[in-house]
């Protein structure tokens, strides 16, 4: 069996970390005592490519390479809005001839601009979500993944996640086990599913004043009590139009909304801090019902409150075993 061709694209400025993943991963790949897989990078002007990192990296290879290939990657880049049209170009013509495309982080500006996502689910980093839904509202995006496999386009988001990707990839070549033996050689996590949500999450907006900062401390410190606007509104001492207006100025969402986040956010910190039984937890983060706490840290992270703190309690296997689960 020849060993599968992959060309990484690497557009300029190219992130390092982003080249640095497949080389890493695939070529730990063995099969019958042969590499399963051939990494060539390549770029849109062969020679020194600037990177994010400051610093210049000697590509020799030019964007002819997609052909020869089996599966393309396109790399992110630190300008992820303005596609290169020759590297869309390569990436529509190697797409047309039936080749696997994927993309690391903001590589999937690129292959939003060929239009191979048009109409299909995708995902890049959280960071430009937005941007990316506003420039190519024909994206199903899906902003809160690690990554998304669409026939035969595949998109990660952000960072780890390309680890995830490529790990997702292998398994799909060479299966599971080859899979998992590549990950532990590279001392990262077993292959994760692309649904699971990005851990680092979209972060409220930056507030933009402090009219409504002395009623957030109020509610951080009232979180395991049940409030309503009309509570919030009274302790401003304005009225629940006012209330509303001033908030969303400020926090760029709602003041429910932003409740409901912190309220998340605590029971996150004590499903990784604490052995509460999920029901009491609940009531400490004003959720109220263990049912309720399910489907809002479901919703949010794509894993159920027991398997959230099995995989990330900072109290360790006594702690855990410890702690009683019923969602």
């Amino acid at each position: 069996m020849s060993a599968h061709r992959v060309a990484v694209v690497a557009p300029s400025p190219v992130s390092m970390f982003n080249l640095a993943i497949p080389e890493m991963l695939f070529g730990k790949v063995e099969t019958e005592g042969r590499p399963g897989y051939e990494v060539l990078v390549c770029t849109a002007d062969p020679g020194p490519v600037p990177t994010t990192g400051g610093l210049d990296l000697y590509v020799p290879h030019g964007l002819d390479a997609l052909e020869d290939a089996d599966t393309v990657i396109v790399a992110g880049t630190g300008a992820p809005f303005e596609p290169d049209p020759r590297i869309v170009a390569a990436v529509r013509a190697a797409a047309a001839d039936g080749k696997r495309i994927a993309s690391l982080c903001t590589g999937a500006f690129q292959l939003a601009e060929a239009g191979l996502l048009h109409g299909r689910r995708a995902t890049t980093y959280w960071e430009h979500a937005d941007e990316l839904r506003r420039r190519y509202p024909q994206v199903d995006l899906q902003g809160d993944v690690l990554y998304v496999q669409d026939g035969p386009y595949l998109t990660a988001s952000g960072y780890a996640a390309g680890i995830d990707l490529c790990l997702h990839v292998i398994r799909t070549d060479y299966g599971a086990a080859v899979a998992n033996r590549v990950a532990r050689l590279a001392l990262v996590a077993p292959v994760r599913p692309g649904g699971q949500t990005q851990f680092t999450q979209t972060p409220l907006p930056p507030e933009r004043g402090t009219a409504c900062a002395d009623v957030r401390g109020w509610a951080m410190r009232h979180l395991d009590t049940p409030l309503t606007l009309t509570d919030l509104a009274r302790h401003a001492g304005v009225s629940v139009r006012t209330l509303t207006r001033r908030f969303h100025a400020e926090s760029g969402v709602s003041p429910l909304q932003w409740l409901l986040h912190q309220r998340v956010e605590r029971a996150k910190e004590l499903l990784e801090t604490s052995t509460l039984p999920m029901d009491q937890v609940a009531r400490a983060c004003g959720l109220g019902t263990a049912d309720s706490l399910r489907a809002h840290v479901l919703r949010r992270t794509g894993l159920t409150p027991s398997a959230y703190r099995a995989q990330f309690s900072r109290l360790g296997t006594a702690g855990r075993a410890a702690s009683s689960s019923v969602a």
